[in-house]
């Protein structure tokens, strides 16, 4: 059970396309270059996401990436879960044979446990709450040690 780039990465692109979208689409190329994250693997993350609700593409000129859903509609963990349910076995799961002891594991039932237990700590916050913290990020705090003259 472990949390890929997947889920880290696709989570800033959806905080970045909800900060940037009131003035149209954004581009996944302007989201590579502020987020310093490769644009093919945006690419593929925004293939999910698009695929599983999260955001919608307008194709053109002015085209690029809005948000489908409302950022309070948006829990983190289904963000999450969605980028790393195609990602290498990371827990006990029927669908992904990751382990030839699986069905006489007497510990699977914890590491099945833990993760729900992660997913859903994870949907205590959603995209509004993260665009709510942002003034919390060291960024765009004032500096606490005047500079150097």
């Amino acid at each position: 059970m472990k949390l890929t780039t997947r889920s880290r990465y696709g989570t800033r692109m959806l905080l970045d396309i909800a900060m940037n979208q009131e003035d149209g689409p954004v581009s996944i190329k302007d989201i590579a270059m502020r987020q310093e994250i490769s644009l093919k693997y945006l690419e593929k993350l925004m293939r999910v996401l698009k695929k599983d609700g999260y955001i919608k593409s307008r194709l053109g000129a002015h085209g690029g990436y809005v948000l489908a859903k409302d950022p309070k509609d948006i829990p983190i963990g289904d963000v999450a879960y969605s980028l790393e349910k195609t990602a290498p076995c990371y827990d006990c799961d029927e669908r992904q044979n990751c382990c030839p002891r699986m069905h006489v594991c007497l510990t699977r039932t914890i590491w099945e446990e833990a993760a729900k237990a992660m997913y859903n700590k994870l949907n205590t916050f959603t995209l509004a709450d993260l665009i709510r913290d942002t003034a919390l990020c060291p960024k765009n705090q004032p500096d606490s040690v005047p500079p150097r003259v």
